[in-house]
């Protein structure tokens, strides 16, 4: 079972090309904007085969040719394995069902294309190389885990003497958010935070960023 980020595949490897038989990931990254806690979009998928297929338990839709050439069909399938067929003997509860933002990720799939994806794939890893050429030449500042980095990379601060918390707290005065503190749950790391940068941050956004932390850890 492998969880991916769908932008990644792009220009990365599909899982199934590195032995995965499950691959499951959020689809939020498809054309979904943020959040502030609502509903959101997951997506699981795997080798179509009967022993995968027969166990999911939510609908499942499948798509065939019609009798109009290139124009396709779209429907539920095996709808036996529902809960809505199974009753007490559901795998599942389920209760309204939306497709909202099933069709919003479609239609940002395919205006982007193979190409898109590609382009935007690019695009991520360019930016995220070159914020941490820039953090990392700030004194103080270590990245961990140097090599090749989609969107996150993690930031020590332990020989700037500051913790993620002040930096963070500092920043703010910045208009920036600082990256996820990760000391609770890596103590082993010490001081290190978890930075992101997409598609959606400029180059003029990742100099403020370097700018504000050189700031910071000269106080």
């Amino acid at each position: 079972v492998v969880g991916v980020d769908p932008i990644s595949l792009g220009v990365l490897a599909p899982p199934a090309h590195y032995g995965a038989d499950i691959v499951v990931g959020t689809a939020q990254t498809l054309g979904i904007h943020m959040l502030c806690g609502g509903g959101s979009i997951g997506f699981i998928a795997s080798k179509d085969e009967e022993e995968y297929v027969a166990e999911y338990p939510s609908f499942l839709i499948s798509i065939t040719d019609t009798i109009e050439d290139g124009e396709y069909g779209f429907g539920f399938t095996r709808f036996e394995r529902t809960s809505y067929i199974g009753r007490d003997q559901g795998k599942d509860w389920l209760g309204t069902v939306t497709g909202l933002w099933t069709i919003t990720a479609s239609v940002y799939m395919a205006l982007m294309g193979p190409q898109g994806f590609r382009e935007i794939g690019e695009t991520i890893i360019q930016k995220a190389h070159y914020a941490i050429q820039r953090i990392s030449e700030i004194d103080g500042i270590e990245i961990l885990f140097l090599g090749n980095a989609f969107k996150e990379f993690v930031v020590n601060f332990d020989g700037a003497g500051k913790s993620v918390a002040a930096v963070n707290k500092a920043l703010l005065d910045y208009n920036i958010f600082g990256g996820k503190d990760l000391s609770d749950d890596f103590p082993e790391m010490g001081q290190s935070a978890l930075y992101c940068v997409t598609e959606v941050h400029s180059m003029e956004d990742i100099r403020k960023l370097t700018n504000a932390l050189k700031g910071v850890l000269a106080k």
